[in-house]
């Protein structure tokens, strides 16, 4: 981690999402809590390593930035190339998403009881410093979609769980659904614990 970044920043935030699930708050007030803490992480362009910010040209990256030790929640940086899409997909647990970078478009969907899938509403755009919220509660299935097709957009995600060992859904557009487990991108995490080198920090 080079010395000009500040990985205290993503500290505190963990800080406080640990804060807000420790304190086993009701899931509409962790969505605003959490929600504000994402939008102050993201506000600030100064903290994310390179190497958890690499576009690949086949599909878009879903890195690892922190694991909760209990796998109550985690933290995660998605890297859409130009034009990358995720499949219509769910995500069983509650979820914060925060635009480091770019731009995003959500279309939501749902199932009808004949297990149908539908738009819900119009689509999103998601501009850099926004955040939105996913859960089955409030809305849990979409589609995102990297808003430009000529540069790379970014976006923190935080989940209720360690997203990246829990079983979900996608839904391919011939209909049906289809159980997925989407692992990450990589293998090591952000170093955010060596406040040895944290010394000059303002």
């Amino acid at each position: 981690m080079t010395p000009s970044l500040r990985p205290d920043r993503l500290r505190a935030f963990v800080g406080r999402i640990a804060s807000l699930v420790d304190a086993a708050v009701p899931e509409a007030h962790l969505l605003d809590a959490g929600g504000a803490a994402l939008r102050e992480l993201i506000a600030h362009d100064d903290w994310l390593p390179d190497a958890f910010a690499q576009p690949d040209p086949e599909r878009y990256q879903q890195f690892l930035l922190h694991a909760d030790s209990r796998q109550r929640f985690s933290v995660v940086s998605f890297v859409w190339g130009p034009g990358q899409s995720t499949p219509v997909h769910d995500h069983t647990v509650w979820g914060l998403i925060g635009v480091l970078r770019g731009a995003e478009i959500a279309q939501g969907y749902h199932v009808t009881p004949d297990g149908a899938l539908h738009e819900r509403g119009a689509a999103q755009r998601l501009n850099t410093g926004d955040v939105d919220a996913v859960s089955p509660e409030v809305g849990d299935i979409h589609r995102v979609s990297n808003a430009f097709s000529d540069r790379t957009s970014i976006s923190i995600h935080v989940y209720g769980a360690n997203i990246g060992a829990v079983s979900r859904s996608v839904y391919p557009d011939g209909g049906g659904r289809k159980t997925f487990i989407s692992g990450y991108s990589n293998d090591l995490l952000p170093n955010i614990w060596n406040v040895s080198k944290e010394s000059a920090i303002p």
